[in-house]
């Protein structure tokens, strides 16, 4: 079993940053890849960002590639969103996930996701 606890969310204008953060606890930790999706009403939960569990690679949707940077610290058991810029569209509901032993693009493009955590609102509005 896989606990995830999101925090960090909230709201900011347009061109802010915020930092999302996922707090991991539970067993083989380190078999898993994890990831940030994000879901608006009406619309599908997309992948955003995914981050390896062997080697560090990682994964960004075309919408946030060079805005946003995802991180895990293996020992704190954390992974970090840093998202900047933000624009109106990021907007959403932002849920971190794990997803055992994948590669980072199959967990953001075509994910079987066991753990989701609650989900964590982001409201990007001037």
């Amino acid at each position: 079993q896989v606990q995830l606890v999101e925090s960090g969310g909230g709201s900011v204008q347009p061109g802010g940053s915020l930092t999302l953060s996922c707090a991991a606890s539970g067993s083989d930790l380190d078999y898993y890849a994890f990831g940030w999706f994000r879901q608006t009403p009406g619309r599908e939960r997309d992948g955003v960002s995914c981050i390896s569990s062997f080697d560090e690679s990682t994964y960004y949707s075309a919408s946030v590639k060079g805005r946003f940077t995802i991180s895990r610290d293996n020992g704190k058991k954390t992974v970090t969103l840093q998202m900047n810029d933000l624009r109106p569209e990021d907007t959403a509901v932002y849920y971190c996930a794990a997803e055992f032993i994948t590669t980072v693009s199959d967990m953001c493009t075509k994910p079987r996701i066991q753990y989701w955590g609650q989900g964590i609102q982001v409201t990007v509005s001037s």
